[in-house]
């Protein structure tokens, strides 16, 4: 089978603050994921796909279903049911282990629960006394994306499994009073289009970043990504060898900002601005403050710098807040324009 080649997450023309939100996330996953909310046709489902040649590479047990590093060996191991991992389980001998990209998990359109979570087979288990698991989509995505389009149009039960899962690192499933539980750290990415209809408040808080994107008016960008995209498909390779430099430089930066983040810092004055701006424009609850605090980190992890500086706050508040601020029925979420505009005058009030 032909590989697919893909886009070149570099070659995107413009969209800067959807880039930069999912760059965030592959730096810092406990950012939680980001909702991406824009009219068809600009490059969301493009730049999500786009970001695999970026990820890291990680070590994983080879053949393993649930995506296990080495060191995670554990009940998942003993049910997991493959034949290879119980004869070396029982001669004590470590996993066999591979090193491969993260992996970028799309979620189908129309995919039933079991299908995300997984099933268990509960014969086998009434039988044998033996739990034995099916993997779903979150045991793939583990350590990896999970990338769900046109999010909005998905059943809310299975939004909130998904959102539940990225939230506990971990996927539980019950049947017929059996439960099996299995690690699903993974990065949570969605696309929706809001003319298709949005998001429930409770659901949209979830998601650590959002950012909404448009068509460019720029006459020149547009010509741009005209003959760009032209050069991508009348020859894939060659335009992936094009940008291949400029991709590895940007897949650099993001292993750089991976070690400065756990040594960033932040001065106690700027966690009194965070949550000033949370109160400034009436984010319910303590989701926000956290999210903005963990975005800034990143930034300035990115940026190359081991202290958060207040540029990296007001940024942190254009990515975390808007689809968190207090709105009424039928108002749309809050433009970065419209928030900072907020953050401001809410600022000089005091």
């Amino acid at each position: 089978m032909k590989e697919r080649i893909t886009y070149p997450f570099a070659a995107i023309t413009g969209q800067q603050r959807m880039k930069l939100a999912l760059i965030l996330n592959i730096i810092n996953p406990s950012i939680s994921g980001v909702l991406i909310r824009g009219e068809k046709g600009t490059a969301k489902s493009t730049a999500v796909r786009g970001l695999a040649e970026l990820l890291p590479v990680l070590e994983v047990v080879r053949g393993c279903p649930f995506q296990l590093a080495p060191g995670e060996r554990g009940e998942v191991c003993v049910a997991c049911g493959r034949q290879e991992c119980r004869e070396r389980l029982s001669r004590g001998e470590p996993p066999e282990v591979v090193k491969r990209q993260t992996a970028v998990v799309e979620l189908p359109i129309g995919a039933t629960e079991d299908r995300v979570v997984g099933t268990l087979d509960l014969e086998h288990a009434l039988q044998h006394g033996v739990k034995r698991f099916e993997p779903g989509l979150l045991a793939t995505a583990h350590r990896g994306i999970l990338y769900v389009d046109e999010v909005n149009l998905l059943d809310d039960h299975v939004v909130d499994v998904l959102l539940d899962s990225a939230a506990m690192s971990v996927n539980t499933v019950e049947r017929e009073g059996i439960s099996f539980s299995h690690p699903a750290r993974f990065t949570l990415v969605g696309t929706m289009n809001p003319e298709e209809g949005e998001l429930r408040p409770q659901l949209l808080d979830r998601f650590g970043l959002c950012v909404t994107v448009e068509g460019t008016r720029d006459p020149a960008q547009r010509v741009e990504i005209i003959e760009r995209r032209s050069q991508f498909e009348q020859s894939p390779a060659l335009f992936v060898s094009h940008w291949k430099n400029e991709s590895q430089r940007v897949a650099e930066e993001i292993a750089r900002a991976i070690e400065i983040y756990p040594s960033v810092i932040v001065d106690r004055e700027l966690l009194f601005d965070i949550a000033k701006s949370c109160l400034q424009v009436g984010v319910d609850g303590h989701r926000g403050d956290i999210v903005m605090l963990k975005t800034a980190k990143t930034l300035a992890a990115y940026h190359g710098r081991q202290q958060v500086c207040r540029e990296d706050i007001e940024e942190a508040a254009a990515l975390a807040l808007p689809h968190r601020v207090r709105r009424q029925p039928l108002q749309d979420i809050a433009s970065d324009v419209e928030l900072r505009r907020s953050v401001a005058e809410g600022a000089a009030r005091q």
